[in-house]
């Protein structure tokens, strides 16, 4: 058996004094497969880990500290924690009923009314104008003055038109003796009935032409066609006018009559005599006005039944043209069930209000019917007696056990 000689080289060996011992990877080198990452980066990660887990570790003990265990103080030993009797690991479960304020249904009465919106008219309004033309020789208008029917308001210059009313009298005056001449030869059979005939229309024309020449001199004096207050003016003495041109105003304002309109639904409720309220939107006060009149046709643009009322307005509270509120009484009812409006949830199927039934909350299906802006009434759905939830609505679902407060 033989053996082979075999010489192990030293390990290399370096002189520190004048050359750096070799380092365990250069710096500026990138981690590969084949060359790990080096030590400093692996302990700042290891360092940033450390750091999330202790303020994790800190916002639990700061915000969510532990009750279970043997702490006798905590709320867990008296039953309110969630190893207690009341909380949700508990006998209890859902930490308990959730308070809410209820409103007891009971019947009270109602009036049924419908809002519109109206106008103030003038019982009667005319625009006074001229019928001639003419120059203005009196001017009897008191602006904002009462004035009663036939009083003379203003004339115009009639010098012609009386003037030919002298000559047509003249006229008829020769036209009568020839009539009557022609009458006593006609009786003596001197002459023909066609002879006669034409005198006599003569004379009756005549007189006919005298008819036509007063009735325009009258249309120079204009007077009040009734009773009621005179408006502004711009005319005065000396004013030429022409057929039609606008002089004054006048309108009667006791009483006034009240113009507006009712929804379509409830013209069949709305009857002559009918008693509406009426506030006026300048004074806001309230005056009640009797239905008189309604339009037998409903618009067919707006789909409302047009409606006048007339009120006496003694004292003149109501002013021609003014915007007032009306409000229409349709019945009354003293059995009306009515609920906070804050109680009722509109969805898209219709209307829900929550009840209490054994404390616990159960949601109803209802049907309303006349609404404010603080009740609004159930027509279907609820009866005297039921406890519909008012406040803590968003904070229970059906079958909640609820605890009912004052």
């Amino acid at each position: 058996m033989s053996f082979e000689n075999t010489t192990v080289a030293p390990a290399p060996t370096w002189d520190t004094t004048t050359t750096p011992g070799p380092t365990a990877t250069p710096p500026t080198s990138e981690p590969t497969p084949e060359t790990p990452p080096s030590r400093g980066r692996g302990w700042l990660g290891w360092l940033i880990a450390a750091l999330v887990i202790a303020g994790l570790v800190f916002v639990k003990m700061k915000y969510f500290p532990s009750t279970a265990g043997g702490d006798k103080k905590g709320a867990g030993a008296k039953g309110g924690g969630p190893g207690g009797k009341g909380g949700p690991g508990g006998k209890g479960g859902g930490g308990g009923p959730q308070p809410v304020q209820v409103y007891v249904v009971a019947a009270t009465a109602l009036t049924d009314q419908v809002a519109a919106t109206g106008s103030v008219l003038a019982e009667e309004s005319v625009i006074i104008k001229s019928e001639l033309s003419g120059k203005i020789t009196s001017l009897n208008i008191r602006e904002g003055q009462s004035v009663s029917k036939g009083q003379l308001l203003f004339t115009i210059n009639a010098d012609e038109a009386q003037a030919a009313i002298k000559k047509q009298e003249y006229n008829i005056r020769l036209f009568r003796d020839q009539e009557r001449r022609q009458r006593t030869l006609l009786d003596k059979e001197y002459i023909s009935a066609q002879e006669y005939e034409t005198a006599n229309n003569q004379l009756l024309t005549a007189q006919a032409d005298l008819q036509a020449l007063r009735a325009s001199l009258a249309r120079a004096y204009v007077r009040a066609p009734f009773s009621g207050v005179l408006g502004l003016t711009t005319a005065t003495v000396g004013t030429f006018v022409s057929p039609g041109a606008e002089i004054t105003t006048l309108s009667k304002v006791r009483p006034v009559k009240v113009d507006f309109a009712v929804p379509g639904r409830f013209a069949a409720n709305v009857r002559v005599g009918d008693v509406v309220s009426v506030v006026d939107e300048t004074t806001n006060k309230t005056f009640d006005a009797k239905v008189y009149a309604i339009d037998p046709q409903i618009d067919p643009v707006s789909r409302t039944q047009p409606v006048r009322a007339r009120y006496a307005n003694t004292n003149n509270e109501l002013r021609p043209g003014a915007f007032v509120r009306v409000n229409l009484k349709l019945g009354e009812s003293n059995t009306a069930l009515q609920v906070p409006t804050e109680a009722v949830i509109p969805e898209a199927s219709g209307y829900n209000v929550y009840t209490v039934k054994n404390g616990k909350m159960v949601p109803r299906k209802v049907k309303i019917g006349i609404r404010s802006d603080k009740v609004i009434q159930i027509t279907e759905g609820l009866a005297v007696g039921d406890s519909v939830i008012q406040t803590g609505i968003l904070q229970v679902k059906p079958g909640d056990k609820v605890r009912v407060i004052k």
